[in-house]
């Protein structure tokens, strides 16, 4: 058995073992005297064998103490046969929800769906797996920021991926005209602050948005440059057509919503930098099977094989440890009662 694989299951009792001096002072203590004038008549005798080893049953008692602190630590070692393989890495999804998003062309003929809905559902299928998914991603952390004119960290890296999907289900598209905007720069420079102090094998950032920039603190590239420097790799989407789109409108008069073909348009240019500078890829979405196919192939693109160890059985090694000092005390019972035994 290898000794470097033994772990404590209640490592703060080994701070019991500094009590072994205060055991053995307490046995040395002498408990009664006799007082005599002078020593010089037992200069040259020779000590006894008693003598030199009357010391030992306050060091017996004082050597239990840190068996017994051991032995309450809980030692123990890990069943070896519970080490699975698996795949873990980090992810921040970076999500746009700028009014643009309410755009309703990625399900073809179907009005009712604006592209964040679409977005919203291949995310899920993405993160907890389904039929035309795969088996999801159970072992990544993954986060979310959402950005319009203003980047929010909606989500820290969690594997509590059943809360994550719930977050991203409310997420919704920007209706005041101030928080209006597309800061993709902020978006992706706030989901690299999240990841820089991740330690896994890889780390990425999934960068989904539909329009240009034009808002913000940070230019897109200056945050890919953030992400180089933290060995972010990030991959690009762009959601939606280009040149016209159907966005729903009320009529200024009657209230009544209804739709008009708008302009849209996708900076692909800058996507296709942040991408090729990071070390990732720039997809284009036109619908929502092709969306699905984008995250599948990321799916592809991003398992790392990791050794993970999950403990479920432990060897227990106290037994050893409680007999050893139960051995100690009785050898210095018995001797303090018998070969080392004191009158008075």
């Amino acid at each position: 058995m290898n000794v470097s694989d033994w772990e404590f299951r209640d490592p703060l009792f080994l701070v019991l073992a500094i009590l072994a001096p205060v055991v053995y002072w307490l046995a040395t203590r002498t408990a009664s005297t006799i007082r005599f004038s002078s020593i010089r008549l037992w200069a040259g005798v020779p000590q006894t064998l008693r003598g030199r080893l009357a010391k030992l049953p306050p060091v017996l008692l004082a050597a239990a103490v840190p068996l017994l602190a051991v032995a309450a630590a809980g030692p123990r070692t890990p069943d070896a046969k519970t080490k699975v393989s698996g795949e873990g890495i980090s992810i921040m999804m970076v999500v746009d929800r700028s009014g643009s998003m309410q755009a309703r062309d990625l399900v073809p003929d179907d009005l009712s769906v604006d592209r964040l809905a679409v977005v919203k559902q291949v995310f899920r299928r993405f993160v907890l797996g389904g039929e035309r998914a795969g088996g999801g991603r159970p072992d990544d952390r993954i986060g979310l920021v959402a950005f319009a004119r203003f980047a929010d960290s909606l989500c820290p890296l969690t594997l509590d991926h059943g809360n994550l999907v719930a977050l991203a289900e409310e997420l919704q598209i920007v209706t005041r005209r101030d928080e209006d905007g597309t800061a993709l720069g902020d978006g992706l420079a706030l989901a690299v602050e999240r990841l820089r102090q991740e330690r896994t094998a890889s780390r990425i950032a999934i960068l989904l948005t539909d329009g240009v920039t034009n808002a913000g603190a940070v230019e897109p590239l200056q945050a890919a440059q953030l992400a180089v420097a933290e060995q972010v790799k990030v991959y690009c989407i762009g959601a939606g057509s280009q040149g016209i789109a159907p966005v729903p409108a009320a009529d200024p008069f009657t209230g009544k919503v209804g739709f008009v073909q708008q302009f849209v348009e996708i900076d692909e240019e800058t996507l296709r930098a942040i991408a090729d500078k990071t070390g990732g890829k720039y997809f284009r979405a036109t619908d929502e099977a092709n969306l699905a196919d984008i995250y599948r192939e990321i799916d592809r693109l991003e398992r790392t094989k990791i050794n993970e160890f999950r403990y479920l059985q432990y060897h227990e090694h106290y037994r050893p440890f409680v007999l050893g000092a139960l051995g100690l005390l009785v050898v210095a019972a018995i001797s303090s009662f018998t070969y080392f035994r004191r009158i008075p």
